[in-house]
């Protein structure tokens, strides 16, 4: 088996593209895939369109139809009364290829998947994935078709118990929702509140799930300015025990850059320290109950220069087991400057660690609360599943 993780990555990944204007660029993947090359890390798995019958298992056909539709005819297609909540436009915009890019991201994940399944490799990350918001027939948060929850269901078809972690600033509302019913699918989305932040609604402490689920959802809000200690705290505190009690055959993850203290969307203040961090517990944890089948995804980031492309890497080195470098490469800070300089994002950071940011009593105080809820809801409901 390849010691490296399978790097999910293609010429398809830069056409899921809502314009030049919109937070969430293709631009990235130049700077990120060559910090991960510099790395040593190499694609081997280039993302194609997913099928329509495997967008179905987590997808209407309605809202396929309506995706294709406005792929190929564009803004130009125009609304349709029967189209009324499908979510396109504002967040959503719709472009021409939307369809074939989307489900290329859909089909990467899945691909990933289905390696781990296999047994061929151990770990894959594809950091172009992580569209957690897209609903079974809606559009969201900058997401089309739901690639997590997809891969998500490709392991349950092998009968797989599946622990899903969001690290994503903005709360995994459409993992959660596709898989809220799924006794078999345990969902932990560490984010910001929604009191705060998009979606705006859930994500709250006290939804645990419903039935032969009651147990598997869990949530984790933070409060704005909760810092990288309190946040990583959350994260290590929580996970262990969370994965103890579920007992995962495969891990799932999304490692959104978004709370990070640079990102223009969010108020957490995090690290990519931190973020890396979280990385590593996740795949120990991976180790420690699954076999060390784990398939990371990307996320969200808005600050394309000097976050995300950092935030990969440390995904991929965990995933790698290999340490963090003393600093990032001279030459790919040079290839890069003059570029992050147009949006601001210059000078590019010459370590792959941030300085702390700090934390105050009263985010602790918070996090301990949400902590507490949960081990007092969620977490006996996950232990007497399984005793």
């Amino acid at each position: 088996m390849p010691t490296q993780p399978l790097l999910v990555f293609g010429p398809r990944s830069a056409t899921y593209d809502f314009g030049p204007s919109h937070p969430l660029t293709p631009r990235r993947f130049g700077p990120g895939i060559d910090l991960l090359r510099a790395l040593g890390a190499e694609p081997g798995l280039a993302p194609e369109p997913a099928t329509d019958d495997e967008l179905l298992w987590c997808h209407t056909q309605r809202y396929i139809d309506v995706v294709k539709r406005f792929s190929h005819e564009g803004a130009a297609a125009g609304w349709m009364e029967s189209e009324a909540g499908i979510g396109y436009g504002g967040d959503d915009p719709p472009f021409a290829g939307m369809h074939e890019a989307a489900a290329a991201v859909a089909g990467g994940s899945i691909r990933a998947m289905e390696a781990i399944l296999r047994g061929d490799v151990e770990h894959a990350f594809h950091p172009g994935g992580g569209l957690h918001h897209a609903m079974p027939g809606r559009a969201s948060g900058f997401c089309v078709y739901d690639d997590p929850a997809l891969a998500i269901a490709r392991a349950r078809q092998d009968g797989l118990r599946v622990l899903y972690v969001d690290l994503d600033v903005h709360h995994g509302d459409g993992v959660e929702t596709i898989h809220a019913d799924d006794p078999g699918v345990l969902t932990v989305s560490v984010h910001e509140t929604t009191r705060t932040l998009f979606p705006w609604t859930g994500g709250t402490v006290d939804v645990v799930g419903d039935g032969p689920a009651a147990g598997t959802v869990v949530n984790v809000p933070l409060p704005p300015e909760t810092g990288d200690e309190a946040w990583l705290s959350a994260v290590t505190a929580l996970l262990p025990e969370l994965a103890a009690a579920f007992r995962p055959e495969i891990v799932v993850s999304q490692h959104g850059a978004d709370s990070h203290l640079w990102d223009p969307l969010a108020h957490l203040r995090n690290t990519v320290t931190s973020m890396g961090a979280a990385a590593r517990l996740v795949h120990d944890l991976a180790h420690e109950h699954a076999a060390g089948r784990w398939l990371a995804t990307g996320g969200g980031g808005y600050d394309a220069y000097r976050v995300v492309p950092r935030a990969w890497s440390l995904v991929w080195l965990a995933a790698a087991h290999r340490d963090v470098p003393s600093e990032t490469p001279p030459d790919w800070r040079e290839r890069w400057v003059a570029e992050a300089a147009r949006p601001g994002q210059a000078p590019l950071p010459e370590t792959f660690d941030d300085p702390p940011t700090g934390t105050t009593p009263a985010a602790l105080e918070a996090i301990r609360r949400v902590l507490d809820t949960i081990r007092e809801r969620a977490l006996p409901l996950l232990e007497a599943r399984g005793r």
